[in-house]
């Protein structure tokens, strides 16, 4: 048999095993898709000495400390330095990342064609990704964190101004998720959001996250992560497969 899986901490949010197990059992593909739920990424050694391994998917909050443990990184995860898709192979274990696919395929219909400029909460991996599609698809994107840094601008500095400024934000940190803080939300002044603004969250358990819910209350458009979870999903599959 075939294996695949989801490397994280915690694992309590994650859809991948349905999603793939329904796809194996449906379509007569014999593998199955587990949870890896491991503390320490020391741990992921073990996860690839499983016999029959072709593929993981990687989340929070390994998508940059699994790095180490890759032969070579492929296309875009090269670029922002973050992974979200394992190939094990007879060319060894390679770093792909799909989270910038599925954002392109989920949202760009819903922010359009007309440059606007973004705001990108958090900086791991999943802001990466974020970051990188909005550039791609001709938009500004601004990251934004507790700390600053030369590229990061701090929730306190979340002005009028800015927010006026800034049409599309994207959540990319986990607050929010189930397992994690459901409930919570980012610290941005969701009093300053209106109906011109594109709330776009890459958390897809809670369907409407505390982040999209303050957000909505605002006539803010809003989306969820579930369709860019499909995405990324399938051309996670393809790699595998390729």
């Amino acid at each position: 048999m075939t294996e695949y899986g989801i490397i994280g901490y915690p694992l309590e949010h994650s859809y991948s095993g349905r999603i793939f197990n329904l796809k194996f059992e449906k379509e007569g593909i014999d593998a199955r898709y587990r949870l890896f739920p491991i503390p320490s990424i020391e741990e992921f050694p073990e996860i690839l000495a499983i016999p029959g391994l072709r593929g993981l998917s990687v989340t929070s909050p390994y998508k940059e400390k699994v790095i180490p443990y890759l032969d070579r990184l492929c296309g875009q995860a090269a670029e922002i330095r973050a992974v979200n898709t394992v190939k094990v192979g007879p060319e060894g274990i390679t770093g792909h990342n799909t989270d910038i696919i599925g954002f392109t395929r989920a949202y760009e219909d819903i922010i359009g064609p007309e440059p606007k400029k973004a705001l990108v909460l958090g900086t791991g991996g999943a802001s990466k990704a974020a970051v990188f599609a909005l550039r791609n698809l001709g938009h500004e994107a601004q990251l934004v964190s507790r700390h600053k840094t030369e590229d990061t601008i701090t929730y306190d500095e979340l002005t009028p101004e800015v927010m006026e400024e800034h049409k599309i934000i994207v959540n990319g940190t986990p607050m929010g998720m189930v397992g994690v803080s459901v409930g919570q939300a980012a610290p941005i002044p969701y009093e300053l959001l209106t109906p011109q603004h594109i709330c776009i969250d890459m958390i897809y358990n809670p369907k409407v996250t505390e982040f999209l819910h303050r957000a909505g209350l605002m006539g803010a458009t809003t989306a969820g992560g579930i369709e860019m979870l499909k995405a990324q999903a399938v051309a996670a599959w393809e790699i595998w497969n390729s």
